[in-house]
């Protein structure tokens, strides 16, 4: 368990100081100036306490004041200043944290941020995944107050430290029995709350998964797209149930934590009382018999408290930063987490592009059912896929295979007979234009939305919006291109519909201008006239580039050169319209005459 515990602690507290020092090491002069003064008051309150209860009472048992009264204010105004100056810079120095804290949460923000954009895809649909990257989030936030909440918990223990040494040298010469005192009380307050910080660790590891679900749930609720399903649906009371049971869940964690927790608070309760009777009857009695003078009394006093509450506050801020760093382990966890995938480093060459399936087979992780088995496919530079089959059947799949979303189970996935494991990732993706059916647009303008990170080209943007049928409803926008997206963030912004929507990404693909164009369902949500004006200038849109076209409508796989009909995990019928239209009980020709006989239906 030690061992365990090693492992997590001393890597993140070094993981946190060597950031710390790299983009902010003024912070430490924050820090070493805390300490300084922390020292300067403690001994300054004690020492000159101590001298000023001995003037007064040598003025009380009928000393003379004009000889004792000088040393008392002087021991008065240089606790009034160091307090006052302490004031001061504590908070500049805590003025100072708060900024940095801020900056640092920013800093684990983005680069958390990072890491979901960077790492394999496949973690982004793992469910353990996701809970570790919620644990990564509370962990190096609020649970552990980030880079200034462990550094604050390091800091303090060094402070104290100093302190301790401090009233030690003090206790030793006036009153030595006080040391064992404080020392056995804090041993047994140590006991009791490092068993109070395992509970909250496991209460921690409880909370995270109902967590990320109680926090899905009320955001569903103040979403407002949202809004039409829970009227139409009538949807709010489920919609509430669902989010008071999680609410309820996380009561309950919490109060079973506070009833566990419970007991070892009396426990403390109990020792320090305890400890300060014997304190106080010891110090007592030594000053009741002439062992020590009115002044030590009071010296002794504050030594044997700053001395237990020292030494304490070490102890508590070993254990809170043992915990801190605990929680903020959950990021390094995160951020370890290592992809899969194997880089290669070949360059992609220019010209026509073969794309070949070789006995591919693929099951999705922790899964041991296959989706595919034994694909194989060729797919020449300009020619015109359409890939169709019922839901379920693969289709979508056979793309994030093909953009290497994932790597396949078996078998392997050639361009230009070049396993495309050997390629240079970002490389390999630039060979792609890409729509899924379930496509993301940002609330940033339209135009960010279609160009992103290519550059700007004015023409292109325009005749992209033409090609898409965008473009007369892009410049009846107030602030046509420039107009933002969604009223999120921008009260001025457009709602787009979802056919428009649906055009914005196929101009997001095009615009791109990859020798590859994959549409994933381009016309789901089109009204058929839009889809009619898709598939009629269907050809237009891609040119000579290649295209693969998912689709369920299957009047649109007239415009493509072949078609590929998954069925049963592989692709069952492979050919031309016309060839596989007439193949008699075929799933193609059966999945089109009954779209066909609905149509026709309809029309008479």
């Amino acid at each position: 368990m030690r061992k365990e515990k090693e492992k997590k602690i001393l890597p993140t507290l070094k993981f946190m100081l060597k950031t710390a020092v790299k983009n902010k090491p003024q912070l430490f002069i924050a820090y070493v100036l805390q300490v300084v003064v922390s020292f300067s008051q403690t001994m300054v309150n004690i020492i000159s306490s101590k001298y000023l209860v001995d003037e007064i009472a040598a003025i009380i048992g009928g000393g003379k004041a004009e000889e004792h009264i000088p040393t008392a204010i002087f021991c008065i105004a240089l606790i009034v200043g160091v307090t006052l100056l302490a004031a001061l810079i504590n908070y500049l120095v805590n003025e100072i944290k708060n900024v940095y804290s801020e900056w640092f949460n920013e800093y684990f923000e983005v680069g958390l941020s990072e890491k979901v954009m960077k790492m394999d895809f496949e973690h982004t649909e793992d469910p353990d995944t996701l809970d570790q990257m919620n644990k990564a989030k509370e962990g190096i936030s609020w649970y552990s107050g980030g880079v200034v909440g462990i550094l604050n918990g390091f800091f303090n223990i060094v402070s104290n430290g100093v302190n301790v040494l401090g009233v030690i040298a003090i206790i030793a010469v006036t009153c030595p029995l006080l040391l064992p005192i404080q020392i056995i009380s804090l041993v047994l307050i140590t006991i009791f709350t490092n068993k109070s910080n395992k509970l909250d660790i496991e209460y921690f590891k409880k909370l995270s998964k109902i967590n990320r679900l109680f926090a899905y749930f009320f955001y569903q609720l103040s979403d407002p797209s949202n809004g039409k399903e829970v009227r139409l649906f009538d949807s709010k009371d489920m919609m509430c149930d669902k989010a008071d049971y999680y609410s309820n869940k996380t009561i309950d964690t919490f109060r079973e934590q506070y009833k566990a927790q419970y007991k070892y608070m009396q426990y403390s309760n109990l020792t320090n009382g305890l400890r300060d009777g014997l304190s106080y009857f010891y110090i007592g009695f030594k000053a009741l018999t002439g062992a020590i003078t009115l002044g030590d009394f009071t010296m002794c006093v504050s030594s044997a408290s700053t001395l237990y509450w020292g030494l304490y506050s070490i102890v508590d801020n070993i254990a809170a930063t043992v915990k801190a760093c605990g929680y903020a382990y959950e990021y390094l966890k995160f951020d370890a987490i290592s992809d899969r995938m194997t880089k290669g480093d070949k360059p992609v060459s220019d010209g026509e592009h073969v794309i070949e399936f070789r006995n591919v087979s693929f099951k999705y992780p922790r899964s041991e059912n296959y989706v595919l088995r034994n694909i194989n496919i060729t797919i020449k530079q300009g020619e015109h896929l359409s890939v169709v089959g019922l839901n379920g059947a693969g289709k979508t799949t056979f793309i994030k295979l093909l953009c290497r979303m994932y790597d396949v189970t078996d078998g392997e996935i050639l361009i230009d007979n070049i396993n495309i494991k050997d390629y240079s990732d970002s490389e390999y993706r630039k060979l792609f234009s890409v729509v899924f059916q379930d496509f993301e647009l940002f609330a940033f303008s339209l135009k960010e939305n279609i160009i992103l990170d290519e550059q700007e080209d004015e023409e292109k943007l325009i005749k992209t919006l033409k090609m898409a049928g965008l473009y007369e409803d892009a410049m009846k926008l107030e602030n046509k291109l420039d107009t933002t997206i969604f009223k999120s963030y921008d009260e001025n912004g457009t709602e787009l519909s979802g056919g428009q929507q649906q055009k914005t990404a196929i101009c997001r693909a095009l615009y791109r201008d990859s020798p590859i164009v994959i549409l994933d369902e381009p016309t789901a949500a089109l009204d058929p006239v839009a889809e009619y004006e898709i598939y009629k200038h269907f050809n237009e849109l891609v040119g000579g580039k290649t295209a693969i076209y998912i689709s369920h409508r299957l009047s649109s796989c007239k415009f493509c050169d072949e078609i590929a009909v998954f069925a049963d995990d592989t692709i069952k019928e492979y050919g031309t319209h016309d060839e596989l239209v007439k193949i008699e009980s075929g799933i193609y020709s059966e999945m089109y005459n009954a779209q066909a006989q609905y149509y026709v239906e309809n029309v008479s």
